[in-house]
C-alpha cells in the first residue's frame, strides 16, 4: 500500500516529464525558427584583392539548382616590384581560369544575407539584396579576415583584374 507522500511524488515527477517535453518542443520550434535558409541568389561574381603583401583572386558560381562553386587562389610575400606583382596577377588568373573546371560544389548555410559553413559562425560570404552585391570573406592563417568585393558578371573573365 501507497503513502500519500509516494503518490504525490509519482505525480509530481509525471508533471515535471510533461513539462520538460513541452520545453524541448517549444526549443525546437524557436531553433528551427532561428535557422532560416533562405534560397540563395543565383547568378556569376568574381572579383580581386590586392594589399602590399596579399592578392586573391576569386569566382563564384550559383546555379539555378542552389549549388555554390567558389575558388580563390590566393598569393602571399611576393616582393614589391612591379615585375613581381603582374607575375602574380598573371599566375592567380591562370590558376583561377584553367582550374574552375574542377572545382567542385560546397555547402553553405544561407540566412538570406550569410553565408557559413554548415553548422558554423565565421560568414564565408556576405550577399547584400538590395544591392545585389557579394562579398567573399577570406581567411589566410591568423590573419583578419580579408573581405574580396565581387561584381556581378555574365561570363567569367580569364582576367579577373580590373
Amino acid at each position: 500500500m501507497r503513502r500519500a507522500g509516494e503518490r504525490f511524488s509519482a505525480g509530481w515527477g509525471l508533471a515535471m516529464r510533461f513539462i520538460a517535453a513541452i520545453v524541448s518542443v517549444i526549443s525546437l520550434a524557436v531553433l528551427s525558427g532561428c535557422s532560416h535558409h533562405a534560397v540563395p541568389p543565383a547568378g556569376r561574381w568574381q572579383g580581386t584583392y590586392a594589399s602590399p603583401d596579399t592578392m586573391i583572386a576569386a569566382r563564384l558560381e550559383i546555379d539555378a539548382k542552389g549549388q555554390i562553386f567558389v575558388s580563390a587562389p590566393d598569393a602571399e610575400n611576393f616582393g614589391d616590384s612591379d615585375e613581381a606583382r603582374a607575375a602574380i596577377r598573371a599566375s592567380l588568373a591562370q590558376t583561377l581560369s584553367n582550374g574552375w573546371g574542377d572545382v567542385q560544389p560546397r555547402a553553405f548555410d544561407f540566412d538570406g544575407k550569410v553565408f557559413r559553413k554548415p553548422g558554423g559562425v565565421a560568414p564565408q560570404m556576405e550577399w547584400n539584396p538590395d544591392t545585389r552585391s557579394m562579398t567573399l570573406v577570406v581567411y589566410l592563417g591568423m590573419r583578419n579576415a580579408i573581405r574580396v568585393p565581387l561584381r556581378a558578371v555574365k561570363d567569367f573573365s580569364d582576367n579577373p583584374w580590373p
